[in-house]
C-alpha cells in the first residue's frame, strides 16, 4: 500500500486557497445494468408441474449462506410443542408463531446454524434463517438536486455508484473516522456526525469540542472531506455522500490558535478512532517522507482491523507523502473527468488508487456548497466505497472484512490507467464500486 500528502486547493466560493472552481460538466448517462450472462435454456416443466402447491415440501437444514436476520430463526415444529422444542435446546425462545405453525424464535446471535442443527435434532422438522430481502434494483439515483448537476458524472460515470448503492448504502453502525481541521455544522450534515460525549475529540485542544475554529484558510477543510465521504443522502437537500448511512467521527487534529497539526496529535486520534470502534480512518493530510512514531499508530490500528486511507499529495511530484505512504495504508490519488491524473496528484511506487479530484461538489461553512481539487477528496472517495464495500460484505457474511480483503477486492476491480499493471501515477487503477459488489472472486469468494 501506499501514501498522501498535504492540501493544495485554489479559492472558489468561499475557501481560498482551499477550494477550486470550475465550470459544470454535462453527466453521461448511466451505464447499462449489468448481466450476468446467462442464458435461456428449455425444460422439461409443464403447466401441471408448474402449479402452485405441486412443488414439494423441503425437510432439513435451510442455506445459511445468505443474508438473514442476526438472532432469529423459523422452525416447523411438526407436532412438537414450542415450549417443549425450546426446553430441549439451550438459549432459545419462542417470539411468534406464524401461518402454518412456522415458529419464529430467538437465538443467540452468531449461534444462529449451531442452534438450527440442536433444534434438528431435537425434533424440528425444518429450520431456517430470518432471510432479508430486498427491492429487485440494479442501480439507485439519490433524490439530492446537486448530485445530477454537479455529481453524477463522477459519482457514477467514473466509479459506478448507483449500480453499488443498489447493493449497498452502508452499515448504520459502522464508523468511519476522518483525521482532520474538525466538526461544522451544516445542514446537510447534521444526521451524519457522531460525537460521543465526554471523549475528547479535539485531539490537538485536548477538549471534547472538536469544532473548526482554525484562524487560517484551511477552516472547513474537514467538513469538505467528511461531505465527500457522508452528506446526508437522498434527502431531497443539497449533495450526495459516497456513503448513505453510516457514523461520521470528526477528530480534531488542528490546534485552534494556528492550525498546527503535529505526529503526536495525528497518532492520538488514529488511537482515539480506534477505541471508538471505527472501522474505517480516512487521512486527509501529509508531511514529511516518513514518520516511525506515527508509523506504531497505524500500524496499530490496522493490526486491529480498521481500513486506513489517505491522500497521496498535491505537489505534482514523484514521491508519496506520508502517512499515504505508509505500507499499512491505502494511497490514493486524483484524476479528472477523462480519467488522465490530475497534474498536481503525486507519483510514487506507494502508489495504491485513483479517484476523481477535480471539481469536487463539497460541504463549505455556513451551510455552503462548493467545488474543491485535490488529492484531499479522492482520499474521501476511496474510503467511502470501502465502508460501502464492508457494509455489504458483513450483511452477507455476518463478519467485517479484515484490511487485506479491503485492500485485494479495491486493487483487483480498479480500472487500471496508464501504462499496464500497477504504475506510479495511477497506482492499480481507478477505483469502481459497481465492479467491487458484482466480484465474485476478490470481493465476494
Amino acid at each position: 500500500m501506499g501514501g498522501m500528502k498535504g492540501l493544495t486547493l485554489r479559492a472558489v466560493l468561499v475557501l481560498a486557497a482551499f477550494l477550486l472552481g470550475a465550470c459544470v460538466q454535462s453527466p453521461p448517462p448511466p451505464p447499462p445494468p449489468q448481466t450476468t450472462g446467462c442464458t435461456p435454456q428449455a425444460t422439461t416443466q409443464s403447466l401441471g408441474t408448474q402449479a402452485l402447491g405441486a412443488r414439494e415440501t423441503v425437510q432439513g437444514l435451510a442455506d445459511f449462506s445468505h443474508p438473514y436476520v442476526p438472532g432469529e430463526l423459523l422452525v416447523l415444529a411438526d407436532g412438537v410443542a414450542p415450549q417443549g422444542l425450546a426446553a430441549r435446546v439451550a438459549g432459545v425462545e419462542p417470539l411468534e408463531t406464524l401461518r402454518g405453525g412456522v415458529l419464529r424464535m430467538r437465538v443467540p446471535p452468531g449461534q444462529e446454524r449451531a442452534k438450527a442443527e440442536a433444534l434438528l435434532w431435537a425434533g424440528a422438522r425444518w429450520v431456517q434463517p430470518n432471510y432479508i430481502y430486498k427491492p429487485l434494483q440494479t442501480s439507485i439515483a439519490p433524490n439530492d438536486p446537486l448530485y445530477h448537476l454537479y455529481q453524477e458524472a463522477q459519482l457514477n460515470g467514473l466509479m459506478g455508484l448507483e449500480a453499488a448503492w443498489a447493493t449497498s448504502t452502508g452499515d448504520p453502525s459502522l464508523i468511519i473516522a476522518v483525521v482532520d481541521t474538525g466538526y461544522l455544522p451544516h445542514q446537510d450534515m447534521d444526521s451524519r456526525w457522531y460525537r460521543p460525549q465526554g471523549v475528547k475529540l479535539d485531539v490537538a485542544d485536548n477538549d471534547p469540542d472538536p469544532t473548526d475554529n482554525i484562524p487560517s484558510n484551511s477552516r472547513g477543510h474537514g467538513l469538505a472531506v467528511a461531505s465527500v465521504l457522508g452528506a446526508a443522502t437522498n434527502n431531497t437537500l443539497g449533495m450526495a455522500g459516497v456513503t448513505w448511512q453510516g457514523k461520521i467521527l470528526p477528530l480534531k487534529v488542528a490546534r485552534s490558535s494556528d492550525g498546527l497539526m503535529t505526529t503526536t496529535w495525528i497518532a492520538q486520534a488514529v488511537d482515539r478512532a480506534v477505541s471508538l470502534g471505527a472501522k474505517v480512518i480516512n487521512l486527509s493530510l501529509g508531511g514529511p517522507d516518513q514518520d516511525p512514531a506515527l508509523e506504531n499508530s497505524l500500524g496499530s490500528a490496522r493490526g486491529q482491523g480498521v481500513v486506513l486511507v489517505a491522500a497521496a499529495g498535491n505537489d505534482g511530484i514523484d514521491g508519496i507523502r506520508y502517512p499515504a505512504r505508509s505500507p499499512s495504508v491505502i494511497a490514493v490519488g486524483s484524476v479528472n473527468q477523462d480519467k488522465e491524473k490530475s497534474r498536481f496528484s503525486n507519483c510514487g511506487e506507494e502508489l495504491d488508487l485513483v479517484a476523481p479530484g477535480e471539481m469536487v461538489l463539497v460541504l463549505l461553512p455556513d451551510d455552503k456548497y462548493g467545488q474543491g481539487s485535490g488529492t484531499s477528496f479522492a482520499s474521501p472517495m476511496v474510503a467511502g466505497v470501502a465502508a460501502l464495500y464492508m457494509s455489504a460484505y458483513r450483511d452477507r457474511y455476518r463478519n467485517w472484512p479484515t484490511p487485506d480483503q479491503v485492500y485485494q477486492c479495491l486493487a483487483q476491480t480498479a480500472e487500471d490507467l496508464g501504462p499496464r499493471g500497477h504504475d506510479t501515477g495511477y497506482g492499480f487503477g481507478l477505483v469502481r464500486a459497481d465492479r467491487v459488489m458484482a466480484d465474485t472472486t476478490y470481493c465476494f469468494p
